[in-house]
């Protein structure tokens, strides 16, 4: 039976599940309107998420065929999966920001052979010995990614501007540091409780109540452009914090409120991360040296190889904020690249 929740005024929420995945499901919004229900957010791609969906859509008294519209928090698979399929049923609109549409775009026209050899080139950068790259350079072959073909959006999501919703009042607040493209959605009405605050704030991955989400530096090989996503994490959390909402609906875990004091608690963490990392950096290491040394949820030993992959992307990203704001520096001639701390 599909968990739904009402949460007032034209709003509930549906567990979509994500398959083999600690973070057991999503949480797609369903908010009515005049031209009806809008979804925030689809689901992981996968048939038994298909069928949540669709029974949790019946349970709410309406069905993926009457869906107007969808809107993405951002492009990952367990938001936006189930887009392409909610489309087929309905007709509906798929509304994401430019950024992220620019990477389903790519993903759409890249093919493995690709992305694997992306994968490993960064990998080696980072210092990763050749044991861990060598099972993507084997993997390499012809055709698309397998099993992964999002949905090409067809209407940009434009920061501080209203969302077509006829009825209901969303504002589009750009968050990028998860994904580039990443948005919360501020939904500007009285909290049906009468919560104080300022109205309710859908925020996707980008503000959790028990979770740090993912930031991780993943750039695009043919854009030259210098990112800084941890930077920009930090300044979209502080955005957020300034609209004090009064409840805050995020895409796992459960609703809460009191926005600014997880803002607070989310910006002391990373700093006292960068500090840690600075302390490490005392001799020169590589990314990947650096991630073996970090705190994790388990010991570096214990990580699964794709959750590697996703700690050197993290370990990349705290690394460049340190360079960012002058605490570290590359180690001119190092190959591959190593960090220390100035």
């Amino acid at each position: 039976m599909t968990q739904v929740y009402d949460h007032g005024g034209g709003v509930r929420s549906l567990q979509v599940p994500i398959p083999d995945n600690p973070l057991g499901h999503t949480l797609v919004y369903v908010v009515d309107t005049d031209r009806g229900p809008v979804l925030i957010d689809t689901g992981w791609d996968d048939p038994t998420s298909w069928d949540t969906l669709a029974e949790g859509l019946a349970a709410c008294g309406t069905a993926p065929a009457e869906i107007h519209g969808v809107v993405i928090t951002h492009h990952h698979p367990d938001h936006h999966g189930l887009s392409g399929k909610v489309r087929e049923a309905s007709g509906a609109w798929i509304a994401m920001h430019a950024a992220d549409a620019a990477i389903v775009r790519r993903t759409r026209t890249t093919h493995s052979d690709r992305w694997f050899s992306y994968m490993a080139a960064k990998l080696t950068a980072a210092g990763a010995p050749e044991a861990h790259v060598a099972p993507l350079r084997a993997a390499r072959r012809p055709g698309a990614l397998p099993g992964f073909s999002p949905a090409a959006p067809d209407r940009e999501i434009v920061p501080g501007e209203l969302l077509d919703l006829p009825g209901r009042t969303l504002r589009a607040i750009w968050t990028p540091g998860h994904t580039p493209g990443h948005v919360c959605l501020h939904l500007e009405e009285d909290h049906p409780a009468q919560l104080p605050g300022h109205g309710r704030l859908f925020s996707g991955d980008h503000l959790l109540p028990g979770i740090t989400p993912h930031i991780g530096l993943y750039e695009d090989p043919d854009d030259t452009t210098v990112t800084d996503p941890l930077g920009d994490y930090l300044a979209s959390l502080e955005r957020v914090a300034r609209l004090t909402p009064a409840e805050v609906l995020p895409a796992h875990q459960h609703t809460f409120t009191d926005a600014p004091a997880r803002v607070r608690e989310l910006l002391t963490h990373h700093e006292s991360r960068l500090t840690d990392l600075r302390t490490l950096l005392a001799t020169p290491l590589t990314p990947w040296e650096l991630a073996e040394r970090m705190e994790w949820n388990r010991p570096w030993d214990q990580i699964p190889y794709g959750s590697r992959n996703i700690a050197i992307a993290e370990a990349e990203a705290h690394v460049r904020r340190l360079v960012k704001l002058g605490r570290a520096e590359a180690v001119a001639g190092s190959e591959p690249v190593a960090y220390v701390a100035v």
